[in-house]
Order: structure tokens, then C-alpha cells, then sequence
């Protein structure tokens, strides 16, 4: 039956079946590399199910292969390990199934995907990109975190479920991508630029659920660690579990080892710090209380101090004191005076003694010399050649003046007696 069909003269399905088996068996035998997604090896059997999926693509292919096949091939044969197979397709003309007749599974690409990384690793790390000291604190209470993660996945759960249980009023801005394959990388660049340039958006996270290496191969890419690398905004990594450390989680500001961390880590919590606050204001209510006890007790005491307790006491005292000095200063002033008093008559007597007046009270006299201008007043006489024969005298004696005019004047010359003047008075 090899004629065009038509409604009227179709193919049976085992003529459909056994054409299709013919040309894929014609394909041969070809080399596949993908991920294993499943393998099942039952006791009893001879044939071991297997499936391989593609990384970077959301395609998987039957795998069907000898039981020893899979138990020779230990841990390298597991689910999740990216293998390279060796086997021919064929078609199952029962079921109408596609599969891979396998007859070599080897455990390759994991370790050359891993020194790429470690190359990677150095090559960042030399670049400083690793260095602490560029690394930024998120805030401590966030106005908006930004949440980059698979659309609906338990990531995205755990973030947002710990991070309101423990701040309810917390506000998220979640941008959902591609957390695996091929437009994973592209994706999440693009969210960091969005989230980066919200001014809302104070830190931003980065989760993802567990995973083999080869899905968490893109959090491992240079394009998207340096995309970390330049951001404004802190950047929180939360990859995977514990054990995982993509390249991404030495990038970011902070390292979360699970989402469920990240949501602890990004908020306080409410009900610690109310408790904080109401310890801290305890504590300041009893650190204010001990000073004004303090200060108390310091008042008491200087109250009960006599300066204190008698303020009038000390003042007394010095007016006392100052009345006893002031009586001492007028006692000694007044005797000072008294003593200068004394003096004062003893030099206005001795001042008399030996005044002219005294000295006329004795007996004697000043004689004066008028003269004829009468200006001044007229000179006391010391010598007979002070005068001659007809010049007017001022006689002054104790009890008034008298005046006289020379007659004749006699010197002691020789050791002869002066003789006596003769004068005339009026």
C-alpha cells in the first residue's frame, strides 16, 4: 500500500507505525547530551527507562537501555546528572512511542561546566568584584523590596510568607522570570535594571529553589554577575540550599543560603523590636529614676550640711568679725590721732620758744630800717653800717612798734665799746 491515501482508501495505523519505524530507523546511531530527569531500573527486568532532558529547553526524550547498562554505571547514572548517551532511535510500533536505544552513558560535562565556573570564580575575584569592602548594608526597615524569582514558585512563597510574618506592613515589587534555560540570564538582567532604577525599591532579592548544577548554571553567568556587580540598589542573593554557591552569592551585597532566610533577613522582626523598645524604655525609666534618687539623696545631704542647714550662721559670724576689725581700726586711728596731736603740740611749743615773739616777750627788740620808697617791708637791721645819721628806724617790741630816726651811730672797733645811739622817738 504505497498509493496517495484519501478518505476513501486510508492507511491503518500499523501502516502509519511501520513507515515511521522505517525512516527513523534509517537516522542511525547518534551521540546525545541532555540531563536526566528520571531513571527507573526495576529488579527482574532486563530494560531500564530513562529520560533526557534538554537544559535549555523545555523538550525531554525517552531513553530505553540494558538494566546492567545502568547498575554498571553507578552514581554517574543518576537523576539530575548531565550525561552524553550513545544510542540509535527506534520506534515502538505497539505503543507509538519515540525512544532512544542507548548502549553507552557517560557521566561528562560536569566537571568541565565546574572548572568553567572556577575559571570564572578567578577572574572575578581578581577583578575585585568579590572584595568586601564593596559590598553595601541593605536598610534596616526597607520602604519596598524587590523580589526576582519564578513565577509562582516556592521561592517567591517563602520570601514573601517569613518576611510579612515578621513585618506585616512590608511592601514587595516582584518581577517573575526565567530561573533556569536559556532565557534565564537575559530575564534577570533585565528585572535588575528595572528594579534598579525604582527610586521605591531599597534592596532587592534574588531567589531560587534548590536545584542540580546545571539549573543553577545561570546565577554562575559573567553577564549576570557583573549585571549584580554595577547595581545602584544592595542586592540580595538566596540561591538554592546551603551547599549551593553560585557565583552570584560572592557578587551580592548579601548571602542568603535559602529563601526562607532571605525573608528574615530582609525585615526585623515586629515583635522582637517592640520588645527592644519596650526593654530600652524600661531601662531608661529606671536609669532616670536612679539619678533623680541620686541627685535626691545629693540634695538631703547638702541641705543637712550647717552652711546649709543655717545659711545666716556664717554671716553672722563674719559681721561680728567685721565689727570687732572696725572697732580695732577706729581704736587705732583714734590713738593715732591722739599721738599726732601730742606731736603737734609739742612742735607748736617748741615753734613758739623760738618764735620772734617769744623772743621780744623777753625783752628784746627788732629794729627795722624804713626806707623811702616803702616798698616791701622794711629790712631788720643786723649792723650799725647799716645806717647813718638821719635814717628812719622801726623799733618792733612785745607789745607793739615805736619809730626813730638815727642821731648818731657808734661801732665796737678794737676792742673798744660802741657808744650809745642817739635817736629820737615820736
Amino acid at each position: 500500500m504505497t498509493g496517495p491515501t484519501s478518505p476513501e482508501q486510508p492507511w491503518p495505523v500499523r501502516t502509519v507505525a511501520r513507515k515511521i519505524a522505517e525512516w527513523v530507523d534509517r537516522l542511525g546511531a547518534v551521540w546525545v547530551e541532555g540531563q536526566l530527569a528520571q531513571v527507573t531500573a526495576r529488579a527482574g527486568t532486563g530494560t531500564a527507562f530513562l529520560v533526557l532532558r534538554d537544559p535549555a529547553a523545555d523538550v525531554s526524550l525517552q531513553l530505553t537501555a540494558p538494566i546492567g547498562l545502568v547498575r554498571d554505571g553507578g552514581p554517574a547514572v543518576a537523576e539530575g546528572n548531565r550525561v552524553v548517551v550513545h544510542g540509535k532511535p527506534s520506534f515502538f510500533l505497539g505503543r507509538g512511542t519515540l525512544s532512544l536505544r542507548v548502549d553507552d552513558i557517560r557521566a561528562v560535562g560536569i566537571g568541565e561546566l565546574l572548572a568553567r565556573i572556577e575559571r570564572l570564580r578567578r577572574l572575578l575575584a581578581a577583578e575585585g568584584l568579590f572584595d568586601p569592602a564593596r559590598k553595601r548594608r541593605p536598610p534596616f526597615l526597607p520602604r519596598c523590596i524587590g523580589l526576582i524569582t519564578g513565577r509562582a514558585s516556592a521561592a517567591e512563597h517563602d520570601v514573601v510568607t517569613n518576611a510579612q510574618a515578621r513585618w506585616p506592613a512590608v511592601r514587595f515589587r516582584i518581577e517573575s522570570v526565567a530561573v533556569q534555560g536559556a532565557l534565564a540570564v537575559p530575564q534577570i538582567v533585565d528585572a535588575l535594571g528595572v528594579l534598579d532604577r525604582d527610586p521605591d525599591v531599597d534592596v532587592i532579592v534574588m531567589a531560587r529553589g534548590g536545584g542540580s548544577v546545571e539549573d543553577l548554571l545561570p546565577f554562575s553567568d559573567e553577564t549576570l554577575c557583573r549585571a549584580v556587580a554595577g547595581c545602584r540598589t544592595p542586592v540580595v542573593s538566596a540561591i538554592g540550599h546551603e551547599p549551593d554557591t553560585p557565583l552570584v552569592d560572592h557578587v551580592a551585597d548579601v548571602r542568603c543560603s535559602t529563601p526562607t532566610e532571605a525573608g528574615r533577613r530582609l525585615v526585623p522582626d515586629i515583635g522582637e523590636e517592640t520588645a527592644r523598645i519596650a526593654g530600652l524604655r524600661d531601662r531608661a525609666r529606671r536609669a532616670l529614676a536612679g539619678w533623680v534618687d541620686r541627685e535626691e539623696r545629693l540634695l538631703s545631704a547638702l541641705r543637712g550640711r550647717p552652711v546649709l542647714a543655717e545659711p545666716l550662721r556664717a554671716v553672722d559670724a563674719r559681721a561680728v568679725e567685721v565689727e570687732r576689725l572696725r572697732e580695732a581700726a577706729r581704736t587705732c586711728v583714734e590713738r593715732g590721732l591722739e599721738r599726732r596731736a601730742d606731736d603737734l603740740e609739742h612742735v607748736r611749743a617748741r615753734l613758739a620758744t623760738l618764735g620772734p615773739a617769744a623772743t621780744l616777750a623777753r625783752g628784746y627788740a627788732v629794729v627795722q630800717r624804713v626806707t623811702e620808697d616803702g616798698a616791701g617791708p622794711p629790712p631788720v637791721l643786723r649792723s650799725v653800717d647799716e645806717v647813718g645819721p638821719g635814717d628812719r628806724l622801726r623799733i618792733r617790741v612785745a607789745d607793739g612798734a615805736v619809730a626813730a630816726t638815727v642821731g648818731d651811730t657808734a661801732a665796737k672797733r678794737n676792742g673798744t665799746r660802741a657808744k650809745k645811739t642817739k635817736a629820737s622817738t615820736t
